[in-house]
């Protein structure tokens, strides 16, 4: 499919030039910043490689969670292209091949052209960077048009990099195993929601995503419906 070698080209022609240095936390939130530079997608045409595109914003990975790339189609937010990278993760993968993955926020902070080769701009943005301190920032080198393809590959790999020392502390807390297509710590956290949303009501829209997210809304539409039969 077309969809699919956009997709693949812009994977390809993406580069972590500075990757965190600290692994993303298994049990709490993880608030990555990023630094993602381009080539403007007029280069082409104008021959100029003396302009730099920077886009800067924080990517924010929630507390992990064991899922499918079923579970992957309704994961992406912020995202332009989410949707569609998630479904290219679904036919490579299948939908129910189990992994441990985090659920995502892009929070776009700003973009600026600069009139500097993309070499020059890290350079400066390194600099600054080491001034910082912060070790869970990133610079990415990607493709103009898909960008946000560059910034999911970027997340998609710092995950997998994470993925030994996540699953071990979750194997060592009983957390792993599938429930037919349903991995059983989804299960687990399910029984949580309808326990949460039966104490507050402000709880049931987010139990009535997560089921549907996992396409479990019909098993559990009954017992859904109890919440408001018991109000």
């Amino acid at each position: 499919m077309e969809t699919d070698e956009r997709i693949r080209d812009a994977i390809a022609h993406t580069e972590l030039v500075r990757p965190p240095r600290q692994s993303l936390a298994t049990f709490g939130v993880s608030d990555i910043r990023y630094y993602l530079l381009t080539q403007p997608v007029y280069t082409d045409i104008t021959g100029n490689t003396e302009e730099t595109v920077v886009r800067e914003g924080r990517v924010i990975a929630e507390k992990p969670k064991i899922v499918t790339p079923y579970y992957l189609m309704n994961l992406f937010q912020g995202f332009e292209h989410g949707q569609e990278y998630a479904e290219y993760v679904l036919r490579t993968y299948g939908a129910n091949e189990p992994g441990l993955l985090y659920r995502y926020r892009n929070e776009p902070a700003g973009m600026n052209i600069l009139a500097s080769p993309v070499e020059s701009v890290i350079e400066n943005i390194n600099q600054e960077i080491e001034r910082s301190g912060n070790p869970l920032t990133a610079i990415i080198k990607g493709v103009d048009q898909l960008w946000d393809i560059s910034l999911m590959k970027f997340i998609h790999d710092i995950t997998r990099q994470s993925l030994g020392s996540n699953v071990m502390e979750m194997g060592m807390r009983g957390m792993l195993g599938m429930d037919g297509s349903i991995p059983r710590h989804a299960r687990y956290m399910i029984e949580q929601l309808f326990r949460e949303a039966a104490a507050e009501r402000s709880r049931v829209s987010e139990l009535e995503a997560e089921l549907r997210r996992w396409g479990l809304f019909g098993e559990y539409e009954d017992r859904f419906l109890d919440l408001f039969r018991r109000r």
